[in-house]
């Protein structure tokens, strides 16, 4: 078997620009596991299936396994009951079942060497029999533009219950990649192709750089005979007991961690020097359980400019335990109030360790409840720490910054450091409970100073972090808004302007101001044209 850095290393050896096509697998390639049972289930859920419908695509599932039907011919059987549906509906269904299952199904690694290749400027394309419902929305935020796949027939925005032939299976894969290489002018013998099935035997033959990702047995034993590099990945799929057993040890740590300090709190007093004994101990103790290991940069600004606020891109439940071994003392931290209902035990834990709970709905209550976090800073020298995303996000992708913790920095005129987590989804993806083993890659940025800023320049500011975020995590910047100071300054100007506009005209006597009137009403419609004009319709 092949190592990923293998894999990463050929990709580097490759020539650089679009030339290059890299098209890859989806279901057990790219993600683990299946879409289609995701959106079957989904199907189900809504009522688009009914329990016979089910079972008839299930037949020709079994059927098409066995080899007594073709794809196409089992597509058009599932295609049929979608008849009359708005494919509206299914571009929902679709960025639906991608937050909520799919997302956390993708391979770290598979991650890696599609980042890999766009890093070369390759041509980079998802190939796949599933329809663009199941696929697109991951496309988009792995970065990759091109995606060939199966449609379905839409006429009049409506499912007809017919499949576009020819399906993106077998020959139609290779039709398909050939039509885009020639798209860039490139050659697919000079291509990569990672796939994990046999079913694409056509398109791994005709490529010049076959990759057999988490093959199956069938596809282990041709890529053997034709010393094609292959790779297993198990950051993904189901977990082992041993995975399960430590994850369990590992969340439950956090318990007995701070039971652990309650001694020093009872025969001295320092409920401060418990914590940081306590808080301490978790972070080894859950790191070691995890196999969680850190490669840091920039470690000497976690302690220059204490107190401060500490703000961390929010990935994974596995934050927690990164953020404890990188801080490790004096420190207070913002919880979702949800925490308390939902796990009361760890609620209280994390409140005796100094976290506050905000309810996130309720604005005013949020700001009342972190004004004790304000007088820790002050009066006690504690840091605050808090993921300014506001909820874990489902992929590296950065989400908005919310402002609280900006606003905490400001009336406690502490600076702010940025902490960047670039892989804490390796370790747990939004959804999944366990942990798996990881070296997680942090970037600690230099502390951003505060004395200067103000409620009419805050906006700006919590753009400029997270754009430092951004240039960091290799992800596109946002433009900075203006300041409200230099807005009023930009709004006054028209209007003087206006009202010199107005004395001139009003010298210009009484038929100039009749004519006023109708075209202020010409304005008015031709503005409620323009705001009735559709929305242009994105291609699938």
């Amino acid at each position: 078997m092949a190592s990923i850095q293998q894999l990463l290393q050929d990709i580097e050896a490759a020539p650089q620009g679009p030339k290059v096509t890299a098209i890859f697998d989806f279901d057990g390639t790219i993600i683990s596991g299946y879409s289609a049972t995701a959106l079957i289930r989904e199907q189900i859920r809504r009522g688009d299936l009914s329990p016979s419908e089910f079972l008839e695509i299930v037949g020709a599932m079994t059927n098409f396994g066995l080899g007594k039907l073709g794809f196409s011919g089992m597509m058009a059987i599932s295609s049929q009951f979608m008849r009359g549906i708005d494919e509206d509906t299914y571009f929902e269904v679709g960025e639906d079942l991608y937050t909520s299952q799919i997302a956390r199904r993708i391979y770290p690694e598979s991650r890696a060497l599609i980042n890999a290749h766009l890093a070369r400027g390759h041509t980079v394309a998802i190939i796949s029999s599933a329809t663009p419902y199941q696929v697109a929305p991951a496309a988009r935020d792995l970065g990759i533009e091109h995606v060939l796949c199966t449609h379905l027939e839409v006429v009049d925005g409506k499912f007809t219950g017919e499949v576009v032939r020819p399906t993106c299976f077998g020959q139609g894969k290779v039709d398909a990649a050939e039509q885009l290489a020639a798209q860039f002018g490139a050659d697919l013998d000079d291509g990569f192709f990672y796939s994990d099935s046999t079913d694409d035997q056509l398109l791994l033959e005709r490529v010049g750089h076959p990759r057999a990702l988490n093959p199956s047995e069938k596809l282990q034993r041709l890529a053997h005979k034709n010393n094609w590099p292959a790779a297993r990945f198990g950051s993904r799929g189901r977990p082992s007991v041993s995975q399960f057993v430590r994850s369990v040890a590992a969340t439950s740590s956090l318990v007995t961690s701070f039971a652990a300090g309650l001694p020093i709190y009872a025969l001295t007093g320092s409920r401060r020097d418990s914590v940081n004994f306590s808080f301490s101990l978790f972070a080894d103790t859950a790191s070691a359980l995890i196999g969680l290991d850190l490669n840091i940069t920039g470690e000497q600004h976690l302690w220059s400019h204490r107190p401060c606020v500490f703000l961390f891109n929010h990935q994974s439940k596995a934050d927690v335990v990164i953020i404890a071994k990188l801080l490790r003392r004096d420190i207070a931290g913002i919880g979702k109030k949800e925490i308390k209902r939902e796990q009361p035990l760890i609620g209280k834990v994390l409140e005796f360790g100094g976290v506050v709970f905000i309810d996130r709905g309720n604005a005013k209550s949020a700001i009342e409840s972190i004004s004790p976090l304000v007088d820790a800073m002050r009066k006690e020298g504690r840091s605050v720490v808090l993921a300014p995303e506001g909820t874990r996000t489902v992929s590296p992708t950065l989400a908005p910054f919310k402002k609280g913790g900006f606003h905490i920095a400001m009336q406690a005129g502490v600076p702010i450091v940025p902490i960047v987590i670039r892989n804490a989804g390796d370790v747990a993806p939004k959804g999944d409970f366990v942990f798996r083993p990881a070296t997680v890659d942090v970037e600690v940025l230099p502390p951003v100073d505060t004395s200067d800023w103000s409620a009419e320049t805050i906006d700006s500011h919590v753009m400029e972090v997270r754009n430092m975020f951004a240039r960091t995590l290799g992800q596109p910047e946002l433009e900075v808004p203006a300041t409200k100071t230099a807005a009023k300054k930009r709004r006054k100007a028209p209007a003087r302007k206006k009202l010199a506009t107005t004395k001139k005209a009003a010298t210009k006597g009484k038929a100039t101001a009749r004519k006023s009137p109708a075209k202020a009403k010409a304005r008015t419609k031709t503005a409620a044209k323009a705001k009735a004009k559709p929305r242009p319709k994105s291609a699938s």
